[in-house]
């Protein structure tokens, strides 16, 4: 009779530690702001490389005015970007931005017969992710804004025309539909150019899927 009532005394206790050891190994299987495969999946390491092209079906556009057609439209556009920090969500990953290009750009901009080129300029840009509300920032350093140079052909000859950013920075939302970042109408402001040059540009570009390419398949990128 004493034997036969020890096993359950014995289950007991080990259901006690298994109940007081559960919440440690929830804290220890954390799950990271940046994680790839699917919401709570593989957290993305630090070291790793993100990598994004404009949405298929999209172009990347710098207009003249917020919301305007007039301007340029960009067919081609990536970006690249290493993980800084990937903490536990809720929280806010770093990344430091350490490429953009644009390419098959074309202008509506009255006088301006050809784009030669669209170039980001004072890379790498410091970039951040906060899981709580989505919001990207991209932002340069003292001195060295986010900025972007443009070469236009016009009927008068070949016009180099520089953008800033307003307030040095740009922002976006990111969103786990697509795995994508998206930025609407950021402010540039023209920091030198002749007066052929737009006095202002507003950008306005969806890159998705983000994905990372150090993994193998480099699966998408999710925001938890």
């Amino acid at each position: 009779m004493r034997a036969s009532r020890s096993l359950p005394i014995a289950a007991l206790a080990a259901l006690s530690v298994a109940l007081v050891a559960g919440p440690a190994r929830a804290a220890d299987d954390a799950v990271a702001v940046l994680t790839t495969g699917s919401l709570a999946g593989a957290s993305v390491a630090v070291g790793d490389v993100l990598n994004a092209a404009v949405a298929a079906g999209t172009t990347a556009d710098f207009t003249t005015a917020s919301g305007g057609t007039t301007g340029i439209k960009c067919a081609e556009s990536a970006f690249t970007a290493t993980v800084a920090d990937n903490p536990a969500a809720p929280g806010v990953a770093t990344e430091s931005a350490t490429a953009h290009t644009f390419a098959s750009c074309t202008a509506n901009i009255l006088g301006v017969t050809r784009v030669n080129s669209v170039t980001v300029n004072n890379l790498p840009f410091g970039t951040t992710i906060d899981s709580a509300t989505g919001a990207v920032t991209v932002s340069g350093a003292a001195g060295a804004p986010v900025q972007t140079t443009l070469v236009l052909g016009t009927l008068l000859g070949s016009v180099t025309c520089v953008f800033q950013a307003e307030g040095g920075s740009i922002s976006g939302v990111s969103s786990n539909t697509g795995n994508s970042i998206t930025f609407t109408n950021q402010p540039f402001t023209k920091s030198s150019g002749p007066v052929t040059c737009p006095s202002a540009g507003y950008f306005t570009a969806t890159y998705a899927p983000v994905v990372d390419t150090t993994v193998e398949g480099s699966p998408v990128v999710f925001v938890n």
